[in-house]
C-alpha cells in the first residue's frame, strides 16, 4: 500500500522537493528501519535507487533530476556522466526528460567497468563520447563518503586532449545524508565541492526529508521512535556545517 505525506504548509520548500519525497517513499525507494551501509555504519535510513524499475518511475525520477539540475547550474552544459552501474539509467532518464520537457538535446555517456577491447565502440566510455570543450554534469543516486568521485572525476577529465578542456560543471545526487565523509567532519557532497572545485547538490537532503515526514507531516513513516534514532545517528555521524 502505498503512502502519502501531506506538505501543503511547507511552503520553504520548492514543490518539486516536496513531490519527490513522497515519490521515493511510494517507490520503496526510501526506507526506515535498521541497515548497515558499506561504510559499516548502523543507520536508520537507506535509499536505493535500484527500486525505481518502472517505465513511469524512471521517466518520473529523470524529470525531478532535470528540475534538481536546471535549478541549481542551469542548463548549459553538453553531457551527463552516469558513473556504472546506478549511475547509467539515471543519466539515461535525465536525458530523455530534458528532450521531452525542453526540447534540449544533451547527451549521455557512462563508464565501463571493463574495458572493453575490441569492435567500434571499444574503449572506457559507453553512449557518447566526451571530447574538447564539453561541458559536464555528473549524476549519481547518492554519495555517502565521497569516495565514486576519485574514480569518476580522473576519467570524465581524461577524454579531453587535455583536463582543462573538460568542465565539469557539477555534481547531482538525489539525497544529501548530512553526514559526515569517513575521513572529514564535512558531509561527502561539501568535501567534493572543496576538493574538486565544482558543487555538488543533492535534489533533497535529509533535513528536507524530516521536514516534510515528521516536523510538518502525520509522523506515520517518519515515527516518534524513528525521529529519535535519526537524531541520535546525527549526533554520531552528523556533517559539520
Amino acid at each position: 500500500m502505498e503512502k502519502s505525506l501531506s506538505c501543503d504548509n511547507l511552503e520553504s520548500m520548492d514543490s518539486y522537493k516536496k513531490d519527490f519525497i513522497n515519490f521515493m517513499i511510494q517507490c520503496e525507494v526510501l526506507k526506515f528501519g535498521s541497515f548497515t551501509l558499506k561504510s559499516g555504519r548502523k543507520s536508520p535510513f537507506f535509499m536505493n535507487a535500484g527500486a525505481y524499475v518502472t517505465g513511469k518511475q524512471l521517466f518520473q525520477l529523470g524529470k525531478y533530476y532535470e528540475q534538481a539540475i536546471h535549478s541549481n547550474f542551469g542548463d548549459d552544459f553538453d553531457v551527463l556522466f552516469g558513473p556504472a552501474y546506478k549511475g547509467i539509467p539515471l543519466a539515461v532518464a535525465t536525458t530523455i526528460a530534458y528532450s521531452e520537457l525542453y526540447g534540449k538535446e544533451i547527451r549521455y555517456c557512462s563508464n565501463r567497468k571493463e574495458e572493453k577491447d575490441h569492435g567500434a565502440d571499444k574503449g572506457k566510455i559507453l553512449g557518447s563520447a566526451i571530447k574538447d570543450g564539453d561541458r559536464v554534469v555528473i549524476i549519481e543516486d547518492v554519495t555517502t563518503s565521497g569516495k565514486s568521485i576519485e574514480e569518476t572525476y580522473p576519467i570524465v577529465k581524461g577524454q579531453g586532449s587535455s583536463p582543462e578542456k573538460i568542465t565539469i560543471v557539477g555534481e547531482i545526487v538525489s539525497l544529501n545524508r548530512m553526514e559526515k565523509a569517513l575521513d572529514s567532519e564535512k558531509s561527502a557532497l561539501q568535501v567534493i565541492t572543496e576538493k574538486y572545485g565544482f558543487h555538488a547538490k543533492a535534489i533533497v537532503s535529509m533535513d528536507d526529508v524530516v521536514e516534510a515526514l515528521y516536523t510538518n507531516g502525520d509522523k506515520s513513516i517518519i515515527t516518534e521512535e524513528i525521529k529519535a534514532q535519526i537524531d541520535s545517528y546525527y549526533q554520531e555521524y552528523g556533517a559539520r556545517k
